[in-house]
Formats: structure tokens, C-alpha cells, sequence
């Protein structure tokens, strides 16, 4: 009698979760309780350089924490990869500190990319957010890069949210770079032309609750932003 394979648990499948943190002391006891819910995950702030006691809020909650003072987006993530990088997880997930994503929706990122359909799971805010949780600079930077990028790899995305889970082995194909707010574009651009597998998921998008959005908080921070973005898209093309 010729025995079936059994495919691997779901239980086998290793999920780390990174959250960049810059002054979010009013925000992340939030995002960690509702993670708390779920104990398989490996959970690493990385607090880049808060003045508000981000890093010691984290640490009340037992989750591994990293001070990373060099201030930026993609250095704070990088430094959470690094971290992760003696013992890779399977899958990596990338969630903000401002409980705008629920973290709760985890699964449903993972879930594909466990059964092998895909290799980058991205959430699409276009449609499920929350009457004004996304900012109308956030709507038109979002319309302007996805624009960018369809024009300079032929694939058009819908959104540019930072909710997102790659493969780890994915993750280091891509070999990201960009210590600003460049890093979702140069991830999504190369994730096209290095051939991932990508789906755009419409997950729950809410207003914040607590603390002041870096990028739409300000008008020198959307600026700022929005031109790092843009010098992300010219210089991945």
C-alpha cells in the first residue's frame, strides 16, 4: 500500500512580525494587545529613536524590542530584519504602530502565501477605509505612485498601504535598500521585476486613534514624504 504525503501543519509555519515605531507611545499598547491574541507570532518594535517612551510601552507588553536611532521608515525595518535574520521566520509581516491596520487580520496575509499562492500579500485600503482614515494628501500620493510604478514595470497596483507579508526567502531576493519612506515603492517595484507572486488583499483601514500620522500629520511631512517617494520611483525603475 503506497502511503499519501501529509502535508506540513499550519502549526510548522513561522510568522515574525516587525513594527517600526517612532513616538507612538499612545498608540502601540493597542496593536500589541490584539497581537498578544495570537502567541505563535514573534513580535519585534523597533523604535527609532522615540522621546516619548515608545520602546519601554513595548517592552511592558514582552515583545523583543530593538533602539534603532538612525530615524527613517526603511532603516527601522531593515534593522528588524537584521535582527531576524540568525533565526528567519517563514513569513515576515510589516505592520505600522498607529492600529490603523487591524493586527487581528494577520491571517488572512499569511494564509496565502502558506498555501503557496503567493509570495507578497499587500493590503488595499481603496475601498474598505474608514470615512477619512486615509487623508487626501495619503489618497493623492497613493494614486501618483501607483501611477509611477505601473509606468515603470507594466503592473499596476491599487495601494501603497504598509500592511503587507513577504516570504522570507522573497524578502531577501529582493534586497531592500531605501532607509526612507521610498521602501514600500522600491519593495513593491522590485517585487515585479524579480517575479513575485503578488495579490493586493481589501482588509479594514481605520482612522487613528491615537498620536499624529508622520506623513499626513503635517504639511512638511507630506512634502517630505511624498518626495522621497518620488526619488524611490526614479531610482528603482
Amino acid at each position: 500500500m503506497r502511503l499519501s504525503l501529509v502535508p506540513i501543519p499550519e502549526a510548522f509555519l513561522s510568522v515574525a512580525v516587525i513594527i517600526p515605531a517612532l513616538d507612538e507611545a499612545a498608540s502601540i499598547p493597542a496593536v500589541l494587545r490584539d497581537l498578544s491574541t495570537m502567541p505563535d507570532l514573534r513580535v519585534v518594535v523597533v523604535d527609532n529613536g522615540s522621546t516619548d517612551g515608545t520602546g519601554e510601552v513595548a517592552r511592558g507588553f514582552g515583545v523583543e524590542v530593538l533602539r534603532e536611532e538612525r530615524r527613517g521608515y526603511g532603516t527601522a525595518v531593515l534593522a528588524g530584519m537584521a535582527h531576524l535574520a540568525a533565526d528567519p521566520p517563514t513569513v515576515v509581516v510589516i505592520l505600522d504602530a498607529d492600529h490603523a491596520d487591524d493586527p487581528l487580520r494577520i491571517p488572512d496575509l499569511v494564509r496565502p502565501i502558506d498555501e503557496d499562492r503567493y509570495d507578497m500579500v499587500l493590503t488595499d485600503r481603496t475601498i474598505t477605509a474608514e470615512p477619512h482614515a486615509l487623508s487626501a494628501v495619503q489618497i493623492l500620493g497613493n494614486g501618483l505612485s501607483t501611477a509611477l510604478i505601473a509606468r515603470a514595470t507594466g503592473h499596476r497596483y491599487r495601494d501603497m498601504g504598509p500592511f503587507r507579508a513577504l516570504r522570507w526567502e522573497s524578502l531577501a531576493v529582493l534586497e531592500m535598500e531605501d532607509p526612507t519612506w521610498g521602501w514600500n515603492v522600491e519593495m513593491q517595484m522590485k517585487a515585479v521585476k524579480r517575479g513575485l507572486r503578488i495579490l493586493e488583499l481589501p482588509l479594514p483601514y481605520r482612522r487613528r486613534r491615537a498620536g499624529r500620522s508622520k506623513i499626513s500629520g503635517s504639511l512638511q511631512g507630506a512634502v517630505r514624504a511624498g518626495y522621497r517617494i518620488l526619488l524611490a520611483v526614479n531610482r528603482y525603475r
